[in-house]
């Protein structure tokens, strides 16, 4: 036993051999950034090293191998493997020789290869001192209770107190054990579907052993979300992104799961801190040197390209495709770093009213993933509206169950059961307004078809109020397909005096007025805004709100899906006056026709448009656009970034991250019982770099660094902020505030930008004084990012204003 101990955690030692020629790779003697444990269900242990490669023949070449576990689970298959190399690039797992050596592959010539190692097989009922077929997986139940799982494996020792039956899945048994006060441990027995509660084994007194069949649930606490706490360590240095090492991971029931590394009976979960001046290998940031410390001479000679083009992090794998995604706040003054992903029922299927939904969250600090089950709610969300309110929950509606509603509270990291929708609906958009209200619209794909006339939610009420006078009518697209695709996803804007503007995907634009009544005395009222002036409607284009009644849409097609996309690009004005005709003014098309593309808007004002096809069909990934690129509103010029290392298309989503990069996951995920091409499901993301993160010559450009800010309490509009910023960067600074984003279908009606017109020295250096812009109707109720921005245009990172409603 000890000495399977010892072995699983050794680290990789190798023979050294002497190379002759300087450009080949290193010989490893370990593994630099420390070996992983990935285990098989059926009971094979294996080390994987990142960033390595065994030299040697290779006997056989698998192709379209996603993920380590499948890399691992062909050589555990092959006869005499011990040894294979999985490539995240080409998705290729290389099945060796016996006998190959281990070599490095330094930074610049790093392919995304991973080492997989063959440790031992373990026999049933022997005895493990650390989950051995799988890495445990964490569980969030909707209460909060957290909790980790190991697939094939039971537990020796503690007490019975009680055995549930008819228990259809591992998640149920760990919420059955998260909801027990006095559960410790528990052990699910798939072919029984029974669920074994056990207490009184005091941590110690608890012996894994493995044993298929059987699944083991292990509590970690019993609390909810912590708020992140403002943070010291971020006032010391900033960070800047950095190559991301590919998660471990592990497949349990045919699924994959995204683990951590822990050392036996330690919890595995994602911590609630803000970036550490001392990352480790497994962070998705790390520090750099201080701005004070940064060299300030011009470079020469030609521009790094990462300085043009910006740089991708390695692919990272997810347990489920994310179809929608949203930021989730901290305590108002830090750092926010925690980003919830979620599918349908299924991590990969949708289809039906299924009453749950499958979520995953994502650290960005720390690059930590954890999934979840939320069925407390009684919604599957898929296809849903996603909105913000004033203090940071986040209220999803509709979609598959198509009048339900889920309110997250990033408080609890939980959920509950919000009022249901007065008309059931999907595919439907929904916006914040300036009196911290929702408002939504359309969503013909559930429910009946047509007449899904507006409604608001009063947060205040906790209640929905249908709005007679929002006729849906003037906003629909033209679709041959008919209704159900014709009232989707509107380009929705909260705007001043509880107003909203819808700017497409149709022609035509209109005011919906909720506060107001018709002329027939209904509540709720529509106006014409006049037409965009684009060749077609754009179903399924980007649109951002890029300047406070600026807002750039392009892309999409006229039909949702079998349509040709555009690549036509749009600036529209909204109008001074609520109720009058906007302007429209044709700027530069994009590169490429996109459709079912994603943009996000970054704190200097650009926005970047990823993804898309140029052709709109659902689940495929036929002529996809893997090159972004980024719309500068000073010149109305397009230019083209890096490419991207997956196709991004249906059921894809980006959001920017608080450290100014830009997530970007998903695309594919078809219909349950459809036979569709499962090659373009996308469980996995990436993370994007623009160019303003990059000095010259490709170095981290230098950034200013806000060491604290005033408002950890909600702040109304026109209020002042005092900003400290860390001293060496804050000269001719600016400041700007980005809504934290929500995405799914091409749409994120949270996000907009809004810079900050009063700003001034407060005394020592590195102090200033903010006002927040006095307008509730640009400067929405929620959670925005505070950007610091230094003369060359390089962000901070983001500290977390809460903005409360008027």
């Amino acid at each position: 036993m000890a000495l399977l101990k010892a072995t699983a955690v050794a680290a990789l030692l190798l023979a050294q051999t002497t190379l002759g020629q300087q450009q080949q790779p290193l010989t490893l003697t370990r593994c630099p950034a420390g070996e992983q444990r990935l285990g098989t269900p059926s009971g094979a242990l294996y080390a994987t090293c990142p960033q390595a490669e065994f030299r040697g023949d290779t006997t056989q070449t698998l192709s379209d191998v996603r993920v380590l576990a499948d890399c691992a689970q062909a050589c555990e298959r092959q006869a005499g493997c011990a040894r294979a190399v999985h490539d995240a690039v080409k998705l290729e797992c290389h099945l060796k020789a016996a006998g190959c050596k281990s070599a490095l592959i330094p930074a610049d010539q790093d392919k995304g290869l991973t080492t997989i190692r063959w440790l031992h097989t373990f026999r049933a009922g022997e005895e493990i001192g650390f989950c051995a077929s799988t890495t445990e997986r964490n569980v969030t139940t909707a209460e909060g209770a957290r909790l980790t799982t190991c697939a094939s494996a039971t537990y020796l020792g503690g007490e019975v107190a009680k055995t549930i039956e008819e228990v259809t899945s591992l998640e149920d048994c760990a919420a059955e054990c998260g909801q027990s006060a006095s559960c410790e441990r528990a052990v699910y027995q798939r072919e029984k579907a029974q669920c074994v509660l056990k207490e009184g084994g005091s941590g110690e007194g608890y012996q894994w052993t493995y044993q298929p069949g059987y699944d083991t649930v292990r509590k970690v606490s019993s609390g909810g979300y912590a708020a992140l706490p403002p943070a010291s360590s971020t006032s010391e240095q900033p960070y800047v992104p950095t190559t991301v090492p590919e998660p471990s991971a592990s497949t349990t029931a045919g699924e994959p799961v995204v683990s951590t590394t822990a050392t036996p009976e330690q919890p595995v979960e994602p911590t609630s801190v803000a970036p550490s001046a001392t990352s480790s290998a497994t962070t998705l940031v790390e520090s750099t040197t201080s701005a004070e410390s940064t060299p300030t001479a011009t470079p020469t000679g030609p521009a790094d390209p990462v300085a043009t083009l910006g740089r991708w992090s390695k692919v990272l794998d997810f347990p489920i495709i994310p179809v929608a995604a949203y930021m989730v706040p901290s305590a108002p003054g830090a750092v926010s770093t925690k980003l919830l992903m979620f599918s349908s029922w299924g991590a990969r299927d949708f289809g039906g009213a299924s009453g749950k939904t499958q979520f995953a969250e994502f650290d960005t600090a720390t690059g930590a993933v954890s999934q979840r089950l939320v069925t407390n709610t009684h919604h599957d969300m898929f296809c849903p509206g996603i909105s913000s309110l004033a203090d940071g929950r986040i209220v999803i509606t509709g979609g598959s169950d198509a009048a339900a509603v889920s309110i997250y509270d990033p408080a609890t990291n939980g959920f509950v059961k919000g009022p249901d929708m007065r008309v059931a609906r999907g595919y439907q958009s929904s916006t914040t307004m300036s009196d911290g209200k929702i408002f939504t619209i359309g969503g013909s794909y559930s429910g009946t078809r047509g007449g899904k006339t507006g409604e608001i939610y009063d947060p205040a009420t906790n209640a929905w109020t249908l709005l007679k006078g929002t006729d849906p009518a003037p906003l629909l697209t033209i679709d041959h397909e008919g209704i159900w695709r014709e009232d989707n996803h509107a380009w929705l804007y909260g705007w001043r005096n509880g107003s909203v503007f819808q700017a497409g995907p149709s022609k035509a634009m209109n005011w919906y007025l909720p506060e107001n009544a018709n002329a027939r005395g209904e509540a709720g009222s529509h106006t014409p805004a006049g037409n965009r002036g684009s060749s077609m409607d754009q179903m399924c284009g980007i649109n951002v709100m890029y300047e406070p009644g600026k807002i750039l849409s392009a892309g999409g097609s006229q039909d949702y899906t079998n349509s040709d996309a555009s690549a036509e690009a749009h600036v529209i004005t909204i109008p001074e006056t609520v109720g009058g005709e906007a302007t429209s003014v044709a700027t530069a098309p994009m590169h490429a026709a996109r459709g079912f593309a994603n943009a996000v808007v970054l704190p200097d004002g650009q926005v970047v448009v990823t993804g898309g096809q140029k052709k709109s069909i659902v689940f495929t990934d036929i002529d996809s656009s893997l090159e972004p690129e980024t719309w500068n509103p000073a010149t109305g010029a397009w230019t083209q970034l890096a490419p991207a290392a997956i196709p991004r298309n249906y059921h894809s989503v980006s959001l920017l991250l608080p450290d100014g990069t830009i997530f970007v996951g998903g695309g594919g995920m078809c219909y349950g019982q459809k036979n569709c091409d499962r090659a373009k499901d996308h469980l996995d993301g990436e993370i994007f770099s623009p160019p303003y993160l990059f000095a010259r010559d490709g170095t981290p450009a230098a950034r200013p660094v806000i060491k604290a800010i005033s408002a950890t309490q909600a702040v109304q509009v026109g209020a002042t902020v005092a900003v400290d910023l860390e001293a060496g960067a804050d000269e001719d600074v600016s400041f700007v505030l980005v809504r934290m984003g929500s995405a799914t279908h091409s749409i994120n009606t949270d996000q907009r930008r809004v810079p900050v017109t009063e700003a001034r020295k407060a005394g020592a250096a590195g102090k200033y004084e903010i006002v927040i812009p006095n307008d509730s109707g640009v400067v929405l109720p929620g959670p925005w990012y505070l950007f610091a921005m230094s003369k060359d245009g390089v962000p901070s990172v983001a500290r977390t204003v809460m903005v409360a409603a008027s």
